[in-house]
């Protein structure tokens, strides 16, 4: 994920708040997902399609946060 801001990601771990809420957030949804996916939970595919767009929104949003945050 962002593999651009890899050295920037990883200075921000656990220094900035922020950061850290949008990231554990996206890790969450992305396990969730995986979870579906893979048959460990059930969700309809209305509900794998909601998280997947929502993991989307939120990379969007971490990338945004880390183009800012290089300015």
């Amino acid at each position: 994920m962002l593999h651009e801001y890899r050295n920037l990601m990883s200075e921000l771990k656990g220094k900035d708040a922020h950061f850290d809420k949008l990231f554990e957030h996206h890790n969450k949804l992305d396990d969730k997902i995986k979870d579906a996916e893979e048959g460990r939970v059930f969700l309809s595919d209305m509900e794998i399609s909601a998280l997947k767009k929502e993991k989307l929104h939120t990379k969007d949003e971490l990338k945004q946060y880390l183009q800012n945050y290089k300015q």
